[in-house]
C-alpha cells in the first residue's frame, strides 16, 4: 500500500468508515490490514485510542500527565533532601576529623575529662594565686606572762600615769608612788614571806584618795606567770600591802581595820588596801571604801592588760 499520490489518504485522527470497503486487486472488499515485515499486526497506539467512532479521552490523558509531573517533582524534592543530608554528614565528618583521629573523637563521655579539668574561656584572663591566710593575732597575755617577752619600760608613773583617775563618775586624786626591788619591805604580816618564796623581783606602789578615803595599790613583779599565780593562791587575809602616805595623804591603815584584795594577771600579782584617812575602822557597811578598792583593783588589771596589748601590737607590725 502506498501513502503517495494515487492511493487513498489516511488520517489517523479521523475514524474510518466501517461502511466503506477496501478493494483489492481481485475486486473483493475487505478491511485494511497492516503488517510489518514479519507479518505481525502493529500494536495499538500508545495513547490508548481506538480507531472507530469514539474520540480520545482527553481528561484521562491530562490526569496521566499531571501524575507524571507530580512524580517528577517528588523525585526532585527527595533527591535534593538526600543531597542536603549527604553534605551535612560530610561537613560533620570533616569537623570530627579536624579534631583528631576517629577513635579519639568517638570515645564515650566517660572518657572525657571532668568539668573541673576543662579550662574556661576566662581562665587565661585572670591570674591565679596560691591561697594565703593571715597569721593568727598575737595574744597580749603572752607578752606579760614571761620576763623574756615583757621588755617594755616599767615604772609606777608608766603603769599609773597622770595625776588623777576617773572611774565612771568618780574622780580620784593621785598621791605618792614608790618602787623597790626589796619586795618584803613593801608588805606586812604574811605577805613578805610569800613574796620572797616566789622570788619577787620588784614591787611598785601608788596611792589614790577621794573624800577622806585612801587606797594604796601594790604590784609585785615575777619572772613567770606561775610564780604570780602561786602568790595569789597562797595569800591569806593577813597578806596585805603596806599603805603609802605622803603628798597630802595622811597615814592610814596602820592601826585601823582596812579592806584588802589580792589578784594576779600574767607575771604580775596586784594588791589593794583601802580605808579611812581619819583612822576609823572599815565595816561591812562602809560601801565607799569597798567601791574605792574595787575601782583601783580594776584599774590595775586594765593597765597590766594594756601593757600586753601594746607589746603585741608592736610585735605584729
Amino acid at each position: 500500500m502506498s501513502f503517495g499520490q494515487g492511493g487513498p489518504q489516511w488520517d489517523p485522527w479521523k475514524p474510518s468508515n466501517p461502511q466503506q470497503p477496501w478493494d483489492d486487486q481481485s475486486g473483493r472488499t475487505s478491511q485494511p490490514s497492516w503488517e510489518d515485515q514479519n507479518g505481525r499486526a502493529p500494536q495499538q497506539q500508545p495513547w490508548g485510542g481506538q480507531f472507530g467512532d469514539q474520540a480520545p479521552d482527553w481528561a484521562a490523558l491530562a490526569d496521566a500527565s499531571e501524575t507524571r509531573n507530580r512524580r517528577r517533582r517528588l523525585l526532585l524534592i527527595v533527591g535534593a533532601a538526600v543531597a542536603t543530608v549527604g553534605v551535612g554528614a560530610a561537613v560533620a565528618m570533616a569537623v570530627v576529623n579536624a579534631d583528631g583521629n576517629s577513635e579519639a573523637s568517638n570515645k564515650p563521655t566517660s572518657g572525657l575529662p571532668p568539668t573541673a579539668a576543662i579550662p574556661s574561656d576566662t581562665a587565661s584572663a585572670a591570674p591565679s594565686f596560691a591561697p594565703t591566710s593571715a597569721p593568727p593575732p598575737l595574744d597580749p597575755k603572752d607578752f606579760i606572762s614571761s620576763v623574756k617577752k615583757d621588755t617594755a619600760p616599767l615604772a609606777p608613773d608608766v603603769l599609773f600615769p597622770g595625776t588623777q583617775l576617773t572611774m565612771g563618775e568618780r574622780l580620784y586624786k593621785k598621791g605618792p608612788t614608790a618602787d623597790t626591788t626589796n619586795c618584803a619591805s613593801a608588805a606586812k604580816n604574811t605577805l613578805p614571806k610569800i613574796l620572797k618564796d616566789n622570788r619577787c623581783t620588784r614591787f611598785l606602789r601608788v596611792t589614790y584618795s577621794k573624800d577622806g578615803i585612801a587606797v594604796t595599790v601594790g604590784v609585785a613583779v615575777f619572772d613567770t606567770e606561775a610564780q604570780a599565780t602561786k602568790v595569789k593562791a597562797t595569800a591569806d587575809k593577813k597578806s596585805i600591802v603596806e599603805s603609802l602616805s605622803g603628798g597630802g595623804v595622811p597615814t592610814f591603815c596602820r592601826a585601823a581595820i582596812c579592806r584588802s584584795t589580792t589578784n594576779s594577771y600574767g607575771r604580775y600579782a596586784y594588791f589593794t588596801i583601802s580605808g579611812f584617812t581619819d583612822g576609823k575602822n572599815v565595816t561591812t557597811k562602809s560601801t565607799p571604801v569597798f567601791t574605792t578598792g574595787d575601782d583601783l583593783a580594776e584599774f590595775a588589771f586594765r593597765q597590766i592588760r594594756r601593757r600586753g596589748e601594746a607589746q603585741a601590737s608592736a610585735a605584729s607590725q
